[in-house]
């Protein structure tokens, strides 16, 4: 029953960001996206593989319902999916693997968390504007988004985070 509620969590959520690409760009220094959260949430039972197809998708559906560039946010977010097991070994050791569990804000801390979040969403801001800009913007115009996005998007990724990983999600 979890699976199936975490699955309806995840589906809603990728409405949700659909509605932050459609209408919630306010500046062009700042880019919201909670798929990185999202993806770093797929549980750790499901393999790389499966990971990086799921995260192809829900970036494909994003570029496919929203304004931008068709392509983007698939791009940007399979280094993310790739790289989350050891993003989760990084941060949280291999315990959850070991012991077949997905890491929650209660159990792991807030650091600790906290952490994980800002790889996984400086390694989709990196690819992703890199890509969106093609080279074609200023570098310190590329930092400043850069920052400005991460930044945000933190934010924004705890409140998704609560919702994906809370204690009675899972």
């Amino acid at each position: 029953m979890r699976n199936r509620t975490f699955w309806i969590a995840y589906l809603l959520l990728l409405v949700a960001q659909l509605v932050i690409s459609n209408f919630f760009r306010v500046t062009p220094y700042v880019m919201l996206s909670i798929l990185p959260v999202m993806v770093l949430c797929i549980s750790t039972r499901i393999n790389t593989f499966w990971t990086m197809l799921i995260a192809f998708a829900s970036g494909l559906v994003v570029d496919l319902l929203s304004e931008g560039v068709l392509g983007l946010n698939a791009l940007a977010i399979v280094p993310v999916a790739f790289l989350r097991n050891a993003i989760i070994q990084l941060i949280f050791g291999k315990e959850l693997f070991a012991r077949k569990e997905d890491f929650t804000l209660r159990s792991s801390g807030f650091a600790q968390v906290g952490l994980a979040l800002l790889l996984a969403q400086a390694l989709f801001l990196a690819v992703y504007i890199w890509a969106d800009g093609a080279g074609m913007r200023p570098p310190l115009f590329n930092l400043y988004r850069f920052l400005a996005s991460l930044g945000a998007g933190f934010v924004v990724s705890l409140f998704t985070l609560n919702v994906l990983a809370s204690e009675s999600g899972k």
